[in-house]
């Protein structure tokens, strides 16, 4: 039976599962192994194979092909970990990358801090070449004044450079002829041999700072990549796995390492990137075609959109405050994760996080030498962790070592008993998490009263209730592989490329063959590469999307097109959908008024569409709720404010069509769900969770459905 397999390694765990042609699953955690992440990679492929009984070598024969998500350059930025990095740039910008935009995020507060730039002034050279914004080149690159600065980053022991000039999105000629005698000047494949990067190849678009800093991050996180992946094919070399490796990028979509080892930067959201992928399969299959799924992991949570069955993109992104302006899944990342630390703040208030135990130590819980009070030691005090049964009993939680540190360092010092303190954690939590979902949505114009709620993560169950009670979401959905939901969204995401050109103009003056020559450009070069990747032109998809705006605005409106309206220059249906999504974002259009609009990008993703796994249970019969019933544990309630006995269910057996009635806790191997007094949940037939407040099954539409079935309790 050939399985196809996701692996998503995160700050905390590695998820991973493993999936046959008919649809059934092998799901598995393990903690990650930070300071070599591929050792967790294989060691997490040797344990499915224990689970699917099959020796190593039997199972790896097995494999039809592995898709991969790595957190690797997004905690080099966070940390800072990355290369040294050195920019060539022209004369006369060489601090451009420092200036940023001359304005500082938190413009109000005198004290705050411009982040330490990739390339330190003293590795940033210019060189006496210039380019006109037509693309005419007024002052061609002589090769001889890269001489004295290749010296320079051989003497600095420079591990990676960045090649930015003005103007080179029109007109790329110096920096190839740049970049072509740095690569000359070292034998490649040597140990000393920098990785070279120049922004024609990495981001080929108008906006000289958003250029610079893409290509720069894109040096800087290339070699620790590259090494990362050179290591991990090594490995499977090793271990006789000679199928094919694809890796999630930023936008959603697979693609090959060969890709990622030349532009990296397209991971720095790659992990969290699956998770909307995966949110769009289920809401479609459950009738909706907008989403909010949420990701709370070991050390951060994750919240996306999706509308209309779309994942939301941006290029307005930033890791670390760094912006990186490839195209993105629009992701709200906070640190609050399992591991987020409790502390008390210079006003004697309660604190969670941002600061995370993370995997070592890890919570106090977890007996490997965490001393700080975290979000996963208040859910054990609390109940809603079965310190027996975590991670299926293979390791077990010290809730004596959990409640004393909780006490010792904030109950004592606040006053309160240890319930109390762990509530109070279990409440701040929450409310910071709420708040990050505010910003993917409110704070861009949606209402999440109208999206249905996708939880996932190993803890995210627990506290999705009081989430939505906040926002006051009513339903709230929780997969059957909610907690290793990325790494099941990387088997569901398909092949996908995107490519920009610049092309300022109006449209009273638009160069039509020229707008068609571009747009043709792009298709041709995503279909060879999805032609190298083993894709037939008739699975391949072709989204536009063209960057407009208002004549005299300064911001663009990234618009999705149709291609038909593309490569038949239906302008009127452009102007139109153009003059509705203005008004959505901003609350007027300007088409009374007859403005002028202008064009600013051309943008071509495209798509090579790849066969789905099915999500299945085992075919053994259903059984009622009161079957999957395993005890009555004492829990704290958070609606009523005290601890009270409830029934605890099996969720790894086979309940289809249950009702459970709340309070209660579901209890899987990988993940536990809490079930507010004011809830009910529903089974439907993927085994998934949905949970409701009491009374609204049909407002909510779940008869409809027909998840509403069978037996009750």
């Amino acid at each position: 039976m050939k399985y196809k397999i996701g692996i998503d390694i995160g700050g905390t765990f590695t998820d991973l599962i493993a999936i046959d042609g008919k649809g059934n699953a092998l799901v598995h955690k393990i903690l990650s192994t930070p300071h070599d992440p591929s050792e967790g990679f294989v060691q997490g492929l040797r344990e499915l194979a224990q689970m699917a009984q099959m020796s190593f070598p039997d199972f790896l024969a097995q494999v039809d092909g592995i898709v991969h998500g790595t957190t690797v350059a997004t905690n080099a930025l966070l940390t800072l970990r990355g290369a040294k990095t050195a920019l060539i740039t022209t004369q006369g910008f060489r601090d451009a990358l420092e200036m940023r935009r001359g304005v500082r995020e938190e413009r109000y507060n005198n004290r705050y801090v411009n982040v330490p730039p990739l390339a330190p002034r003293h590795l940033r050279f210019t060189v006496d070449e210039r380019t006109e914004s037509n693309g005419n080149v007024i002052k061609a690159l002589d090769v001889a004044d890269l001489e004295p600065i290749v010296a320079a980053i051989r003497k600095q022991k420079v591990e990676a450079v960045a090649i930015c000039f003005m103007h080179a999105y029109r007109n790329a000629d110096n920096e190839r002829k740049a970049v072509e005698y740095l690569r000359a000047q070292w034998p490649e494949g040597h140990a000393d041999t920098p990785f070279i990067t120049a922004s024609h190849e990495v981001l080929p678009s108008i906006r000289f700072y958003e250029r610079v800093s893409t290509t720069v991050v894109n040096a800087f996180v290339g070699p620790i990549v590259s090494r990362y992946f050179h290591k991990l094919l090594e490995q499977l070399r090793e271990i006789a796995y000679h199928g094919p490796l694809l890796v999630m990028q930023s936008n959603g979509g697979v693609v090959s390492p060969d890709v990622v080892t030349k532009i990296p930067a397209v991971t720095v959201l790659s992990g969290p990137a699956a998770a909307p992928t995966a949110g769009a399969w289920y809401a479609q299959r459950m009738g909706w075609a907008n989403c909010i799924t949420v990701d709370m992991g070991g050390t951060s949570f994750d919240a996306a959109l999706v509308v209309d069955n779309q994942c939301i993109t941006s290029t307005d992104g930033s890791i670390n405050r760094y912006r990186v302006a490839l195209p993105s899944l629009d992701i709200v990342t906070i640190g609050a994760g399992g591991g987020s630390i409790g502390w008390i703040n210079q006003g004697g208030l309660l604190q969670m996080g941002p600061q995370s135990a993370g995997a070592m130590p890890g919570p106090v819980c977890y007996g490997r030498g965490g001393l700080l009070p975290t979000c996963t030691d208040a859910d054990v005090v609390l109940g809603y962790l079965n310190p027996g049964f975590f991670a299926g009993g293979h390791m077990n939680l010290d809730k004596v070592k959990a409640t004393k540190a909780i006490d010792q360092n904030l109950g004592q010092p606040l006053g309160l008993d240890t319930v109390q303190t762990a509530a109070g954690m279990y409440r701040i939590i929450n409310s910071n998490m709420a708040q990050g979902v505010r910003q993917i949505s409110i704070e861009r114009g949606f209402d999440p009263r109208e999206f249905l709620f996708i939880v996932a993560g190993g803890a995210g169950a627990i506290h999705a209730g009081e989430i939505c009670r906040e926002l006051e979401i009513p339903m709230f959905l929780v997969p059957n592989v909610s907690s290793i939901f990325c790494a099941a969204g990387m088997l569901l995401g398909d092949l996908k490329h995107n490519y920009i050109r610049s092309f300022y103009t109006s449209f009273s003056h638009l160069d039509k063959n020229r707008f068609l020559e571009l747009f043709m450009e792009m298709e041709a070069r995503g279909l060879a590469q999805l032609a190298a990747e083993g894709v037939p032109v008739s699975q391949v998809e072709r989204r536009p999307v063209l960057d407009m705006r208002y004549q005299g605005q300064y911001h663009e409106v990234q618009l999705d097109c149709d291609w038909h309206d593309i490569v038949n220059l239906h302008l009127t249906a452009i102007f139109d959908a153009f003059h509705t999504e203005h008004n959505r974002q901003f609350g007027y259009s300007l088409r009374e008024e007859n403005t002028e609009m202008e064009l600013i990008n051309l943008r071509l993703q495209v798509v090579g569409m790849v066969e789905k796994p099915k999500f299945t249970l085992s075919g053994s019969a259903a059984l009622s709720a009161s079957e999957a019933r395993k005890e009555w544990r004492e829990i704290y309630l958070p609606g009523s404010a005290h601890m009270q006995q409830v029934p605890i269910y099996d969720g790894d057996l086979n309940i289809c069509g249950a009702t459970l009635h709340g309070p209660c806790i579901v209890e899987k191997v990988t993940t536990s769900i809490l079930v507010p007094e004011t809830h009910d949940c529903q089974v439907d037939t993927l085994g998934s969770f949905i949970v409701y407040q009491k009374g609204m099954e049909s407002v909510l539409g779940l008869v409809e459905l027909g998840t509403i079935h069978a037996t009750t309790e």
